[in-house]
């Protein structure tokens, strides 16, 4: 009994230990991105002062290194992305709090890799909340989760914004499961066992908030039994989120049975202290205008996406969006 309590008493002591040292090292962190900024800043202001150029900031590598040769970092390269990463950012230093939080390997897979503001916001701010590594980070900029959730945001139907005003960020318009090595042809048993299969990278692709509670999971109305392809619980939203798996295009009758699954849930399974569920639709293919006749007069807060098994052209989807603003500034203007 006694070495039991010793246990618990020696544990919460190394609990301290790892939280001090984690603090430690974000402290070690924010002043090392401080000191690249202000480094930035010079090498900046000397390139546009005094006309300094690669030879110079070669040599001050050179220098640096004699100066300080156990100090890593400071190879020419890392120097002008240290110029690079002032420059991007001197006009919004609110970003401050973000990429002060993230590693330096974080911030330059941003700056090389994302191209607005915008962008480099949305990855900053999912890296820190997130706290993705850097492999999970690229994966994320690679198939092109910024556009995809930017689409998504503009097309969630207005009972899902009603129901749920901080869906912002939280869906995405077409998922890329490029993990799961499917065949071109496949059904929705493949699908779904492929997922589960690969829980950790299905969870990382759908986003933060979301935990996975069940497979093929049974709700009972009245004498039969009815199974939900898969059920999740989002923690931003606190709800249920049930998801039906199509291998074909988006049809208008696939909204009837979502319907039905989500008002089960809610009678059945919802806690009070939870809000409405919400139901995905994940389809092989969808018809944009079918999608809005479709959910146009829906009363259930149920959202239509598609999925890819491979990685899309991020210009595609930066076509797409282009597009979708455009629509949306003349729908406003006329």
């Amino acid at each position: 009994m006694e070495k039991e309590i010793l246990k618990t008493d020696f544990q919460k002591i190394t609990s301290l230990i790892a939280k001090a040292r984690n603090n430690a090292l974000k402290t070690v962190n924010k002043e090392l991105i401080n000191l690249y900024w202000e480094i930035g800043k010079y090498i900046s202001e000397k390139v546009n002062s005094e006309n300094w150029g690669k030879s110079v900031v070669e040599d001050l590598s050179l220098f640096i290194k004699k100066e300080h040769p156990n100090i890593k970092g400071f190879n020419s390269r890392n120097i002008w992305r240290m110029k690079q990463f002032f420059e991007t950012y001197n006009q919004n230093e609110k970003l401050s709090t973000l990429w002060t939080e993230i590693s330096w390997s974080h911030n330059r897979l941003i700056l090389s890799k994302t191209k607005s503001i915008e962008e480099k916001e949305f990855y900053l701010l999912m890296a820190k909340n997130e706290k993705l590594s850097v492999r999970e980070l690229e994966r994320q900029i690679n198939s092109g989760v910024f556009e995809r959730t930017m689409l998504a945001n503009k097309k969630l139907s207005t009972v899902v914004k009603e129901i749920h005003p901080i869906t912002q960020n939280i869906f995405k318009d077409t998922y890329v499961f490029e993990f799961l090595d499917l065949p071109k042809e496949h059904n929705e048993n493949d699908l779904q066992k492929a997922l589960i299969n690969n829980l950790k990278s299905f969870l990382l692709e759908l986003g933060k908030g979301f935990t996975f509670i069940g497979q093929e999971y049974r709700v009972q109305v009245g004498m039969h039994d009815y199974y939900i392809d898969l059920l999740l619980f989002n923690r931003t939203m606190q709800c249920l989120v049930a998801v039906e798996l199509k291998t074909v295009e988006f049809e208008p009758e696939f909204l009837g049975k979502m319907n039905f699954y989500l008002e089960a849930l809610d009678s059945d399974l919802k806690l009070p202290n939870e809000n409405p569920s919400v139901g995905i639709l994940l389809c092989k293919g969808k018809d944009t205008e079918v999608v809005e006749y479709a959910l146009r007069r829906n009363l259930s807060p149920a959202l239509i996406a598609d999925y890819e098994t491979k990685l899309i052209d991020k210009d595609i989807l930066k076509t797409k969006l282009r597009e979708l603003y455009y629509i949306l500034e003349k729908n406003i203007d006329d």
